[in-house]
């Protein structure tokens, strides 16, 4: 099993982008896939965290994710209010909306890590929601491109299940950049 935790703030789209995941990787043929936002009253721009399992078996496990394997976030400016890269596990991989050189992260020794500037894609392709850009879709490129696991083309499907065809169209575009230029380094 696979479990990935999305860090983010109320707004910048977590809980769909952990949605569309699950959703890309149940067309890509895992029988095991579950999504869970966990948030209490929150509003826009509170931290939050959702979360994404992914197996090749049925899951009977709900609960929190306490220790992930991939660990997705969403707006770097978390890193200094939660301590993420201690609940990813050894070999895991941190993926980061970052417009930092990937030198200039501390990591961890024993991560894999994924920097893509996620927020200038989303302002190229105007996936902007009150003038935020939206950056869950170019983590996801990201994430295919880090982690292997699910194909651009069960993502952009996914995209296409949650999202009307026009809004889907710019969103395939962004996911398809990100992943195209997403840096990653092994630590």
């Amino acid at each position: 099993m696979h479990e990935i935790i999305w860090h983010g703030r109320g707004g910048q789209g977590v809980v769909v982008g952990a949605q569309i995941l699950a959703e890309a990787a149940y067309l890509q043929g895992f029988k095991g896939v579950t999504s869970a936002p966990t948030f209490g009253p929150e509003r826009r721009g509170a931290p939050l965290t959702a979360s994404t399992r992914i197996s090749d078996e049925p899951i009977r496990t709900f609960s929190q994710i306490e220790f992930a394997d991939i660990a997705v976030v969403l707006d770097s400016s978390l890193l200094g209010v939660v301590d993420i890269q201690s609940s990813i596990k050894e070999g895991g991989i941190f993926i980061i909306n970052t417009n930092l050189n990937p030198g200039q992260i501390k990591i961890k020794k024993g991560l894999k890590l994924a920097c893509i500037d996620a927020a200038k894609i989303a302002l190229k392709h105007r996936l902007v929601k009150e003038g935020a850009p939206i950056v869950n879709t170019p983590l996801l490129g990201a994430f295919a491109r880090a982690s292997n696991l699910i194909s651009l083309t069960y993502l952009e499907q996914g995209l296409k299940w949650k999202l009307s065809p026009q809004v889907a169209a710019g969103n395939i575009l962004a996911l398809e950049e990100a992943y195209e230029q997403t840096i990653i380094i092994e630590n």
